[in-house]
């Protein structure tokens, strides 16, 4: 039996189509600038982007290094919501690899306001303090359950961060999740940003990698450090050509994974001992709290079952769908949910 995989979008598989693109695609070696299938998924990345250029990288985690490194120096800070992926899930990179420095901002759903960014910037004249360089947003957000910036707000807080001569990174790994939510092109919410990272890896379900955005000169200086981090691939096209399908074709599909989301997300919050809150179910992840027993036990059972859940605290859970969960599994997973918590 298949189980029903929902620890993380991370999880989907490839299409059909992306498979036979990667076996046909024309390949070069991106190293040497030359892989034709990465060169054309570049281009198309960086116009949905609203960009002028781009860099394909191996993984979200890189491209948000490369954004803080290319956006702030050795010795400056970087603001960053107190939840946010850099801060919490990528190693202390920015810190042990670029000598960069995280100000933390405590914030509501994950939005931070035009106030606390001003309020978070270092004074310049006082030789105590490191300089603020810059400041990354995270659209949709992950710790705060998938929400959507605000387009307003995400333009108001990169004003603000401009009016202090801040230079500002996106990590826009679902930033797909987010236009299509908002209902407006990627390229807006892109727009508020210096550089953006976004990956094709998550929910438009390509095997691996994702994308940095950004100016001519940025991106140039990305790729530097791409090359320093490890991250230049040659015959790369085999990847890229799964990007291609993946805009083109995965995009607005997009939708079905939030409709299962708040079906999955409804149906869980009527279930004995879970708080669910949906205000915060806006896309495709779900987090619930059991209040009956811990979230590692609940993970097991529900394995035993042969649903997989990701435990992200003691009596806390998240859920993900995307390509390869339909309707039928959401139901199904209600039901293990159901049986587990009443047994």
């Amino acid at each position: 039996m298949t189980a029903i995989d929902l620890r993380s979008d991370t999880v989907a598989m490839p299409s059909p189509e992306m498979r036979q693109a990667m076996v046909t695609a024309p390949l070069g070696d991106d190293v040497f600038g030359d892989d034709p299938t990465t060169n054309r998924l570049m281009e198309v990345a960086a116009e949905r982007m609203g960009k002028k250029a781009a860099a394909f990288v191996p993984s979200g985690t890189m491209g948000n290094l490369i954004g803080i490194a290319v956006n702030a120096r050795s010795g400056e800070e970087l603001i960053a919501d107190a939840d946010s992926h850099a801060f919490h899930y990528e190693t202390a990179g920015a810190a042990a690899v670029c000598g960069v420095q995280i100000r933390p901002v405590v914030t509501d759903a994950g939005v931070m306001s035009p106030r606390q960014i001003v309020e978070a910037v270092r004074p310049r004249d006082d030789p105590h303090q490191p300089l603020t360089a810059a400041v990354t947003f995270e659209n949709t957000h992950n710790r705060h359950g998938g929400v959507v910036w605000p387009l307003d707000d995400l333009r108001a807080a990169a004003d603000a961060a401009r009016s202090q001569g801040l230079r500002v990174h996106l990590d826009g790994a679902r930033i797909f999740n987010a236009s299509v939510a908002l209902g407006v092109e990627a390229s807006e919410i892109a727009a508020c940003a210096d550089t953006v990272t976004f990956c094709l890896s998550k929910g438009l379900a390509c095997p691996i990698g994702s994308i940095f955005c950004g100016s001519e000169d940025s991106v140039e200086e990305a790729v530097r450090w791409r090359k320093r981090l490890g991250g230049g691939m040659r015959q790369v096209g085999v990847l890229a050509a799964a990007g291609l399908i993946a805009l083109d074709h995965m995009v607005d599909r997009l939708a079905e994974d939030h409709a299962n989301a708040r079906t999955l997300a409804e149906g869980l919050a009527e279930l004995p001992g879970v708080t669910c809150d949906l205000r915060r179910v806006q896309t495709n992840l779900v987090f619930f709290d059991l209040q009956r027993m811990p979230a590692a036990m609940f993970t097991d059972e529900c394995a035993k079952r042969g649903m997989l859940g990701a435990a992200t605290a003691p009596q806390r859970m998240r859920f993900v769908t995307h390509y390869g969960i339909d309707a039928e599994d959401v139901q199904s997973v209600l039901k293990i949910c159901e049986e587990v918590l009443t047994a």
